[in-house]
């Protein structure tokens, strides 16, 4: 039986019984993983009384060909985010980001530069800046899956452009179900795809800009997914 030790975010848990749960891990190395943590309640034991949601741990698990559910056998906490728990628009943002990792990714797929990008975008949360984080891994998220929108800021005439989600970015003419975006929306989320430093860039943005080009990438996930999570309806209402 196959043991696997990796890096992991919880991006979603549930209760199996009165002493043990189910949870879903963002793994660094090892992608989403469905796991059982038997007995993972029980105050001193070795999941120290159950795996929070948003905390960043060590997992180890055992895995077996052909079962959806690996058994954890050990998690040691290292990191959490007070602000996640103590301010609601963090929280949101939060939970919105992890509710997208683990509706978008595969079991057992690999994404290490997201998973980093998770953490980095936590931490911009946590420092207060949860609109810029949200901005980011949205198009991160984005980029990673392969669906990065095409955007330029050039295309057609006056102060606002066409964005096509079938097409996959910014179009030159009118298309039907395609939305009227702003230029200058669009001239700053290209900045955001074309810089080193994404997340500098949107610290500099107005809060307009940035509340604008939000929406529109969360629009844009939500054409990606199908749906729209109840996380993205309570981040970003009437979208």
């Amino acid at each position: 039986m196959p043991h696997l030790s990796d890096e992991a975010i919880c991006v979603r848990h549930w209760d199996f019984s009165e002493t043990s749960q189910t949870v879903s891990l963002f793994c660094r190395a090892g992608g989403m993983l469905r796991g059982l943590a038997k007995g993972a309640k029980r105050v001193g034991g070795r999941f120290s009384g159950g795996i929070d949601l948003l905390t960043l741990g060590q997992v180890v698990a055992i895995t077996k060909p052909g079962r959806d559910l690996a058994t954890l056998t050990d998690w040691t906490l290292t990191r959490t985010w007070r602000s996640l728990r103590s301010d609601l628009a963090a929280n949101q943002a939060a939970y919105y980001l992890v509710d997208l990792v683990q509706r978008s990714l595969e079991q057992a797929d690999p994404h290490p530069e997201l998973f980093d990008a998770l953490v980095e975008a936590l931490d911009r949360i946590e420092a207060g800046h949860a609109a810029e984080a949200t901005l980011v891994f949205q198009w991160r998220l984005l980029d990673e899956l392969g669906y990065a929108p095409r955007l330029d800021p050039t295309v057609g005439t006056g102060t606002s452009v066409h964005f096509s989600a079938d097409g996959g970015g910014t179009v030159a003419e009118e298309r039907p179900n395609a939305w009227k975006v702003r230029r200058t929306t669009v001239a700053f989320l290209a900045d955001v795809m074309s810089s080193a430093d994404a997340a500098a860039v949107a610290l500099a943005a107005d809060r307009e800009t940035l509340t604008r080009a939000n929406r529109l990438l969360a629009a844009y996930v939500r054409h990606v997914l199908g749906t729209q999570p109840t996380t993205m309806r309570l981040l970003f209402p009437n979208l």
